[in-house]
């Protein structure tokens, strides 16, 4: 079984538009359409069971729609394996009551992306949405490190990492692109052994950039420098994901597989420690 814990869809109509211009900015290119059916249809190469949507809301005035779309795709995980988050966006002014429907609807968690709000990770705005997500037992994915669109200015650093969980104490913060795209020895250093999960998206394998012959200081860890991740901070506390359909499901799937990890600690990665993170039973 495996549980990707960090995939991303749009609707149909727009999926084309949005992902060419993610892809542009990126200058990568994305292993689905990034449609419903195109992450079906890569869960099904896979073996994937499980993938968890974290939709990014961008505009405050939309967080209602997008969290009663993920509660509509949720009616049918059953039938796809697919099953979404909820959203927030800082400035969304009844964000307590908000949040308190993304539970009701049972939605299970919510994602957090400072760069695209323009927000520090340690604003009050955001440590606000954390204190009262994690209040009702949400669990919290945020990107954290460097986004590779959006370079220009960090805006989750392990500092901040560090002041939020000083100050709010969150016990289901997921810290996506292990723990910092970008800034993993300074993870390494500060946030090894933090009560905080790591998720794997786009932090393995190689970069499939439109040009080829790009050069480029952005990187993803070795195999080496991830399993002295998993060793340093725990197997317990890793979570296989992809960002899908900015990596191919399958090659992490098997990238992991070929890990010099024990079979233990594979099998926490694909599932188990998501599954006790969602408080399932199984996938």
């Amino acid at each position: 079984m495996i549980v990707d814990f960090h995939t991303h869809i749009f609707p149909d109509k727009i999926a084309e538009t949005t992902i060419g211009m993610l892809s542009s900015r990126s200058n990568t290119v994305p292993c689905t359409n990034a449609t419903m059916t195109g992450l079906s249809d890569s869960m099904k190469k896979s073996g994937v069971t499980l993938s968890i949507i974290v939709p990014v809301v961008t505009n405050p005035d939309k967080t209602g729609k997008i969290n009663d779309v993920a509660a509509k795709t949720n009616e049918k995980t059953k039938e796809t394996g697919i099953f979404s988050f909820g959203g927030i966006h800082p400035d969304t002014p009844n964000y307590k009551e908000e949040l308190t429907r993304i539970k009701n609807l049972g939605l299970k968690g919510i994602k957090l992306h400072p760069d695209y709000y323009g927000v520090m990770f340690d604003d009050i705005r955001i440590m606000r949405i954390i204190d009262k997500a994690a209040e009702l037992g949400l669990v919290i994915v945020t990107h954290s490190g460097v986004d590779i669109g959006l370079p220009q200015k960090v805006h989750c650093t392990p500092d901040m990492v560090l002041r939020v969980m000083k100050e709010v104490k969150p016990e289901k913060l997921v810290l996506a692109h292990m723990g910092g795209w970008m800034m993993w020895e300074e993870v390494m250093d500060k946030l090894a052994d933090l009560p905080v999960y790591f998720d794997t998206a786009f932090s393995i394998g190689k970069i499939n950039w439109v040009d080829k012959n790009i050069k480029s200081d952005f990187h993803m860890l070795t195999d080496e420098e991830f399993v002295n991740m998993v060793r340093r901070h725990g197997s317990d506390k890793i979570l296989f994901a992809t960002d899908s359909p900015w990596a191919d499901q399958k090659e992490y799937a098997e990238l992991i597989s070929k890990m010099p990890l024990t079979e233990e600690e594979k099998e926490k990665i694909y599932y188990k420690n998501a599954v006790k993170l969602l408080g399932i039973d199984s996938v």
